[in-house]
């Protein structure tokens, strides 16, 4: 038994008057009128169970190709009454006031802050605890705690800017005063990292600036060696870039480490191989390094005898040109959102 339906015919005078819709109430009443619940076509369904098994697919496609057409024929005519309404206010209007406001533009966090972060999250995954401290220092923490009394030579390789005349207050040099303040807080072992803002009385060019940001990390344990702060650097360099960059290690002086190492990473760009990126030797100088001087663990509260430690940082600055491929530090000062808003 055949179902008497006509959905095509149906669908046929629906879209006729649709394309004549002349504004949306005629559009909405045109819905009610062919896709309500008591239009002609969707009453069609309820005589489907009147038809034999081989006819009800046939007689289902057919309903459903008209439905589909009708709602595309809604669709386009409100996209082109709304076109319509639009271009005539263009004419009429100079402000369309059912437009949305203009959204304000949101701010980002800059770059260094993205790479402090993420290194910090590397640092955490590992066990490290993130501490902060003051950027003035007392001449005890930033230098003389460290194994740089008055008077040491060394102390000129770090240009220092101080508060007083007595020269004991000073913005600190670097975030090795963090080491001594940590070890008298939390004793051994310990395991911490520390990022922060550091001072020099520098001249600023394209690799060095007066102010710069620097990740300093700090491990003190009964039983650590030379072989975990090369696994931990190596570790860490894998973290940030990718697996299989590389890590090595040079002979290096610092009066707070003994043995002292700088390390550089595998150039990523050129896989070691040389390239300008890393100046065709295919390394990038990254960091220093060393085991901690036991003056500077006595001076921290720490007992040499019973325990060892290792330190390694970097300028949260290197890191991100590193990992950008940029070749001017002060592109991270300037405010210059051409190079800001790339990150």
């Amino acid at each position: 038994m055949k179902v008497i339906s006509r959905p095509r015919e149906i669908a046929d005078q629906a879209i006729a008057a649709i394309q004549a819709a002349s504004d949306a109430d005629a559009l909405e009443a045109l819905r009610v009128e062919f896709l309500g619940r008591g239009s002609e076509l969707m009453a069609i369904p309820r005589s489907f169970g009147k038809l034999a098994s081989d006819e009800r697919a046939a007689a289902g496609r057919e309903f459903n190709q008209a439905r589909t057409s009708i709602e595309a024929a809604l669709e386009a005519r409100t996209r082109d009454l709304e076109r319509t309404r639009l271009d005539r206010l263009a004419e009429l209007e100079p402000i369309d006031v059912t437009f949305p406001g203009t959204p304000p533009a949101e701010g980002r966090l800059h770059v260094l802050t993205k790479v402090q972060r993420r290194v910090e999250a590397i640092m955490e995954s590992l066990g490290y605890r993130i501490e902060v401290g003051p950027e003035v220092e007392t001449d005890w923490y930033n230098f003389e705690a460290l194994n740089l009394p008055k008077g040491h030579a060394s102390r000129d390789m770090q240009e220092t800017l101080f508060l007083n005349e007595a020269e004991d207050l000073v913005l600190r040099t670097h975030t090795s005063p963090m080491q001594i303040r940590c070890m008298q807080r939390y004793g051994a072992p310990l395991y911490v990292a520390m990022p922060g803002r550091v001072y020099r009385r520098e001249n600023v060019d394209a690799s060095h600036g007066a102010q710069f940001m620097q990740l300093e990390a700090l491990a003190i344990d009964s039983d650590i060696s030379v072989a975990d702060l090369k696994g931990t650097v190596q570790y860490f360099a894998e973290s940030l870039w990718q697996e299989g960059r590389k890590v090595r290690f040079r002979p290096n002086y610092f009066p707070y480490t003994e043995p002292s190492f700088e390390f550089d990473v595998s150039c990523g760009v050129c896989s070691g191989k040389g390239c300008p990126s890393c100046g065709h030797s295919g390394w990038l100088e990254t960091g220093g390094c060393g085991m901690v001087h036991p003056n500077v663990l006595r001076n921290g509260g720490v007992d040499p005898e019973q325990y060892r430690g290792f330190a390694w940082g970097f300028g949260i600055e290197r890191i991100a040109m590193l990992m950008y491929d940029i070749h001017d530090l002060r592109l991270f000062y300037d405010n210059d959102l051409r190079f800001l808003e790339q990150f």
